[in-house]
């Protein structure tokens, strides 16, 4: 569900209005047990731990995502881990060969169609940090967190210092249309008002004709603000503000 294609102080996270219900539906985590398992005979590790570091070596433009740490919920931990194009290429890869992935994100085809878009990140400025979603030790989504302030989308509405924005993808077919895509969307947008204490707006610029992906992010707290006309499609400009988080 790609969206193209989130604290004034650290010791907020720990409050009670702040806790995520992370705890999923028992079809949920018997579908993740399956994803796990294919995973496991595609030689894809489980994640306990942040792969090796991001080349990039400029300034920090987005508060050290790899450092995040999990948010924790009831019986569930959740983890943005960035890529490491050596370890996960084949499972974005894979990802993006999805018909109905391929549909929005335009990635499909060979891997160095996929390892191109990764590297472009990995090896820029920073703006933008590839990342999988890790759900109890098994990656099972594709996230970019960027600088939606030094991104080209800035040119096409008001943006304020330090927006982040948001794109994901989900990545097995069974975990799409179920409420799952909310229930991740807040917990990473939440993640990134906890983690960067300079961000007011998380936003994301999904396809307008990706109707569960707007409806994911209107269940997250996301509002609808605008539609932008982008170079490669008609997005719903979606923002989620920090002063509204606790009452969306």
């Amino acid at each position: 569900m790609p969206s193209a294609e989130s604290r004034t102080d650290r010791s907020t996270s720990s409050s009670t209005d702040d806790t995520l219900d992370l705890h999923l539906p028992d079809e949920l985590t018997a579908l993740i047990a399956e994803e796990r398992a294919v995973l496991a005979r595609a030689d894809v590790p489980p994640r306990a731990h942040p792969g090796p570091p991001s080349p990039w070596t400029g300034p920090d433009l987005l508060d050290s995502v790899a450092e995040w740490g999990p948010a924790t919920g009831r019986s569930d931990v959740f983890q943005l881990v960035p890529v490491s194009i050596d370890r996960d290429l084949p499972l974005v890869s894979r990802w993006m060969n999805d018909p109905a992935v391929a549909a929005f994100w335009g990635l499909a085809g060979p891997d160095d169609i996929a390892g191109a878009h990764l590297r472009a990140q990995l090896e820029g400025d920073g703006r933008s940090v590839p990342c999988l979603g890790v759900l109890n030790g098994t990656p099972m989504s594709y996230w970019e967190v960027y600088r939606a302030d030094l991104d080209p989308i800035a040119r096409h509405y008001a943006a304020r210092p330090h927006d982040t924005g948001l794109h994901l993808l989900i990545g097995a077919v069974a975990d799409r249309g179920r409420g799952f895509g909310t229930v991740l969307l807040r917990t990473v947008s939440d993640l990134v008002l906890d983690n960067r204490p300079s961000c007011t707006r998380v936003i994301a610029e999904p396809d307008i004709r990706n109707t569960p992906s707007v409806a994911a992010f209107l269940g997250a707290g996301f509002r609808f603000h605008a539609e932008l006309e982008l170079p490669e499609k008609r997005a719903a400009l979606m923002i989620r503000d920090r002063a509204h988080r606790h009452l969306l």
